[in-house]
């Protein structure tokens, strides 16, 4: 599966099939929460929570992927990430694109 950022694959001609997502609300444990507060005094990466979307995004990305593939997509375009956070130390992540078909 070919997964761009554009609104073309260079090469290859398109048939749009459908609009594409996949979505996971993640979290960590209370431990690294805790850490993750400490951290917040002193500044720094929070690697936790960096961890933590990293893992959402690749879930996501996967179930959009699962996605596209049902409906016979050979790719897809316009790929989207965003996040919002859900409480603290949880957030979802959604992964939207557009499956296509090379034609």
């Amino acid at each position: 599966m070919i997964l761009v950022n554009t609104d073309f694959i260079t090469g290859k001609n398109l048939h749009t099939i459908s609009l594409v997502k996949g979505s996971v609300v993640q979290s960590k444990h209370m431990g690294k929460d805790i850490m993750a507060g400490f951290k917040t005094m002193v500044g720094g990466e929070i690697k936790g929570y960096t961890e933590m979307i990293d893992e959402a995004r690749e879930i996501a990305t996967k179930r959009m992927i699962g996605e596209a593939q049902t409906l016979g997509a050979d790719g897809i375009i316009n790929v989207r990430y965003a996040s919002s956070a859900i409480q603290q130390g949880m957030a979802e992540l959604l992964a939207v694109g557009t499956a296509v078909k090379f034609i």
